[in-house]
């Protein structure tokens, strides 16, 4: 049963990492296109990335000084954000929805 649920867990955690890698870390989904989160940072290439990535969820404060509340990506797909035209999260949601 230990075996089962360590390989599962280790299942669990694959598919995750798969997920987060259709990310292509454009910043929109935080902002980067308009009022960004004040975690959100860039890298030397270009890419944007969450200061705080593991424990980013809750209240948060953009640059202007608006209070949200960050969720993940899979109840933002949900919402329309500036610039969510380039996520792949919502060009595989409407593949999958047949959109």
């Amino acid at each position: 049963m230990e075996v089962e649920l360590k390989d599962y867990q280790k299942h669990l955690e694959e598919k995750e990492k798969e997920w987060e890698s259709f990310c292509l870390r454009c910043g929109a989904c935080c902002g980067a296109y308009d009022d960004p989160c004040t975690h959100l940072q860039k890298d030397q290439t270009g890419k944007f990335y969450c200061d705080i990535y593991p424990d980013r969820f809750g209240v948060r404060k953009t640059v202007s000084g608006h209070l949200f509340k960050c969720v993940s990506i899979k109840k933002m797909l949900q919402t329309h954000w500036k610039g969510d035209h380039l996520c792949p999260y919502k060009k595989l949601q409407k593949n999958c929805l047949g959109i």
